[in-house]
């Protein structure tokens, strides 16, 4: 991909991230505007601005900071550590009634549920990726004396039930899915129903979680499994055994010693053994075109890089990228969406210690996901989908009971309007700028595990050249 490429994708994310920040931020400024609230400011971003004009007395602005946005409402809860001190001072301007405020709080997440809806009824036309991968409750691959296998699963199990919940899918935000069902589990065992040659059976794996850096997200719970998928060979090296038994791009090994697969990993974990064990002879079976045939091959070792075990010479082997469209109407996809947040934020309460808050993601992890979405070929699609599920969040999200947030504006109106009178504005501005400082750092904490992730993910793609010595 050339460093163009790269430029254009990542103008894509920031100019989208703007467009739902500006939606957002719309709704509170229509609002306003329509009940007669003074506003000083309409800002996209924090921090000192990039660009600024007054405008009718409103001040516009493009900031720093690439995180959010605000409208300035100095009649409204302010939040001075992050929009400045206010022109005009709030005891000098005519009071807002709750309900007024109420209204203008509640717009902006309504503008960005409306903008998850405009989304979903594009995605209803155009159409959604499937993924056949997480589609599937099959198991692929399991590591050798891991949980799964310890507990009796075998690649080609179909799950059926994760601790007597009914699954659908592998890989999914959903309750209905094995992975999801595998990190809310509590008990020591889980009790997973399976189908093997037509007949269910139990296994109880004991789940474990993987050992993590101080400065890693905390692994949740595994039991070591991965989804069925075809092993589809996309590149092999040059004079490597792979190379000279004839294999070539697009092949599909099925069976490895005359044992069906059902992962790639399959293939990746034998070479992997090979480094502290004897190389033996090893049969593939692979599909090509309508036909099928055997081939042996013994690895050997690569001259680059030195350090390298002994290796096939498969350097890239994974399923086929063509998926099929699917079309949900966009009451499913709301729904969906719905339903995510809801089984996070539950999480999140049902399975202290367990689940916390450094498993979120916040600005860069969002903006990560998008810029993977937006190099797929059919990435616009995905990012259209993934803006539906993105903007019910920021809409639940912003709705909770919190300071700083419009569920907190509310909550304060409400107040108001029981006490017949407004809480000082001293009082608001402490309670305000508090909070703003402990989400901002909150902020700043999840920025650092999303940061150190998409990191550690991009140094371990790094292609690294694998050479084979020419065949004598």
């Amino acid at each position: 991909m050339t460093i163009l490429r790269y430029i254009f994708i990542a103008l894509e994310v920031v100019l989208l991230f703007n467009l739902l920040i500006a939606v957002h931020e719309l709704g509170h400024f229509l609002a306003a505007k329509w009940r007669g609230l003074k506003i000083e400011r309409f800002a996209i971003w924090f921090g000192p601005a990039i660009w600024k004009r007054n405008i009718g007395g409103i001040e516009y602005s493009l900031n720093s900071i690439p995180f959010g946005g605000y409208v300035a409402l100095p009649q409204m809860a302010t939040m001075e550590v992050i929009e400045g001190k206010n022109d005009t001072a709030a005891e000098a301007l005519p009071n807002v009634s709750p309900l007024d405020k109420i209204i203008v709080a509640f717009a902006g997440p309504l503008f960005s549920f409306l903008l998850a809806v405009f989304f979903a009824f594009i995605v209803w036309g155009v159409g959604k990726p499937g993924n056949e991968v997480g589609a599937s409750t099959v198991i692929g691959w399991e590591g050798e004396n891991g949980p799964a296998w310890k507990a009796g699963l075998r690649p080609g199990d179909e799950i059926l039930e994760v601790d007597g919940h009914p699954v659908k899918y592998f890989i999914s935000a959903g309750a209905d899915s094995i992975k999801w069902r595998i990190i809310t589990s509590e008990g020591t065992n889980i009790a997973i129903k399976y189908l093997r040659d037509g007949q269910e059976a139990m296994a109880y794996p004991i789940p474990y979680h993987r050992a993590t850096k101080w400065y890693e997200r905390r692994a949740l719970r595994e039991i070591t499994i991965l989804p069925a998928m075809k092993s589809i060979i996309y590149q092999v090296a040059s004079n490597s055994p792979a190379a000279l038994a004839g294999l070539t791009n697009g092949d599909e090994v099925v069976a490895l010693n005359h044992e069906k697969i059902y992962h790639p990993e399959t293939i990746l974990s034998l070479e992997d053994s090979w480094s502290n064990s004897p190389v033996k002879p090893v049969t593939l079976t692979v599909k090509r075109g309508d036909g099928q045939f055997d081939c042996t091959l013994l690895a050997v070792k690569p001259v680059v890089p030195t350090n390298s075990h002994p290796s096939l010479g498969i350097l890239a082997v994974g399923e086929e990228t063509n998926a099929s469209l699917a079309y949900p109407n966009p009451v499913d996809q709301i729904q969906t969406s719905v339903g995510q947040i809801f089984a996070t934020i539950g999480a999140l309460f049902a399975h202290k210690g367990e689940i916390g808050v450094q498993q979120l993601g916040g600005p860069v992890m969002i903006a990560r996901v998008y810029y993977n979405l937006f190099q797929d070929e059919d990435g616009w699609r995905r990012v259209l989908w993934f803006s539906v599920i993105l903007n019910v969040n920021l809409a639940l999200i912003n709705l909770l009971p919190m300071p700083v947030l419009d569920g907190g504006h509310i909550t304060l109106s409400l107040i108001e309007a029981v006490r017949r009178r407004p809480v000082k504005t001293h009082i608001l501005n402490y309670i305000q700028n508090s909070f703003m400082v402990l989400l901002l750092l909150f902020m700043v904490y999840i920025m650092f595990f999303d940061t150190g992730d998409w990191w550690r993910s991009a140094h371990s793609e790094r292609e690294q050249t694998v050479i084979f010595a020419p065949a004598k």
